[in-house]
């Protein structure tokens, strides 16, 4: 199966991101970030699943969710992978108008553009029903109003546009329902506040204010009917991507605490030659390749064009590499001991990162929340 045993192709390209990622230092402020962006992009890498007829690279996530996680295993995860290509990318691609797949798909897959994704809000959290954020037609122009705030949104002060869920009424029943539209950052009533973190990342996030943004016809993305299909088109791939993310990340941590049990000698023995130090490490290692299984079975389904399928992989994919990042970057950290909190080494700052793919962009009780009704039939409880 292709899920199990990875195509030369593959493989090929692996070894490739691998070296390149390499020879990039870590990036550690937003212009060193902005350099490795454009230098993969050049490769071809960051656009690797947008279509060739654009300027991409004509593969799929399966191909994108890769190079991620061979970036991230080397020190240099790229959130806005995440974000530009994967969900933006993606919706654009699938449902945009020829007019929109000109404008956005090249600079996007060239990297000379970037596009932040805006959907979580103050007051809604997981429960996107909850939406409120409002878009209305001004009957005498035909142009949208965008009203409402947005959260916790990332790279808004490196995008040229946001890609924001709002909800248009319907007129015969009163019911709210999704539309995606592309805001320019420089459009008129819409501010952004960068969130005080304590998460130590490039990428800073931030609050959103629109108040009473007036967009063109054409800033709605796809079919106003059929916002739900094409929110979920965006939001499997961002699950897959999200896994790359952590699977990378844990990688990372993972060989360092490798390296270093094998140097380190307490006792005349390295300390990775003691059970107590090289099981839980091997353990970890098991776990992120389990999680890596089931990210590959979600991008192969997604890619392959089902999206049912997709959606319960993708979850299911997000929650394994969550857990298997936050324990191996918590085991590597203890395998250094009091070094594994020292900026040399720089292990300590992805505690709060690995966190993050726990919460983010959906918590894992969510996910167990999906898996229990959604697989195993159970009621909801909500």
């Amino acid at each position: 199966m292709t899920t199990l045993i990875e195509s030369e192709e593959h493989k090929s390209l692996r070894a490739a991101v691998s070296a390149f990622a390499q020879t990039h230092p870590h990036t550690t402020n937003a212009e060193d970030n902005t350099r490795l962006w454009q230098a993969a992009a050049k490769l071809g890498y960051i656009g690797v699943n947008l279509p060739e007829a654009y300027g991409g690279g004509g593969a799929g996530i399966t191909e994108l969710s890769l190079v991620l996680e061979e970036l991230g295993a080397a020190g240099n995860p790229l959130l806005m992978m995440i974000v530009s290509p994967a969900i933006c990318g993606t919706v654009i691609a699938r449902f945009g108008t020829e007019e929109q797949k000109r404008e956005w798909l090249p600079p996007l897959a060239d990297g000379s553009r970037l596009m932040a994704f805006g959907i979580t809000e103050p007051d809604a959290g997981s429960n996107s029903h909850r939406i409120t954020t409002t878009a209305r037609r001004d009957p005498a122009t035909g142009d949208w109003i965008l009203t409402g705030r947005k959260v916790f949104v990332s790279g808004v002060d490196l995008a040229d546009a946001t890609l924001i869920v709002g909800r248009t009424e319907d007129a015969r029943t009163g019911r709210l329902k999704p539309c995606l539209f592309i805001v320019p950052r420089d459009a008129e009533g819409f501010e952004r506040r960068p969130i005080d973190m304590e998460l130590n990342a490039v990428e800073r996030q931030f609050e959103l204010t629109l108040d009473d943004v007036r967009l063109p016809a054409d800033a709605l993305v796809g079919d106003e009917d059929a916002g739900l299909l094409q929110l979920f088109a965006g939001l499997n791939p961002e699950r897959v991507m999200t896994a790359a993310f952590a699977i990378g990340m844990g990688r990372h941590a993972l060989a360092k605490a490798v390296e270093y049990a094998r140097e380190r000698t307490v006792w005349k023995t390295p300390i990775g030659a003691h059970q107590a130090i090289a099981h839980p490490l091997a353990q970890a290692h098991i776990d992120l390749e389990l999680a890596r299984l089931m990210m590959q079975k979600a991008a192969h389904l997604y890619d392959a064009g089902d999206d049912v399928g997709a959606g319960e992989a993708a979850n299911m994919a997000k929650y394994a590499a969550g857990e298997a990042c936050v324990k191996a970057v918590d085991q590597a950290v203890h395998t250094l001991g009091g070094n594994g909190l020292t900026r040399e080494f720089g292990l300590a700052r992805l505690i709060t990162a690995s966190r993050v793919a726990r919460i983010a962009p959906v918590s894992r009780e969510m996910i167990l929340n999906y898996v229990s009704h959604q697989t195993l039939g159970l009621p909801k409880s909500y």
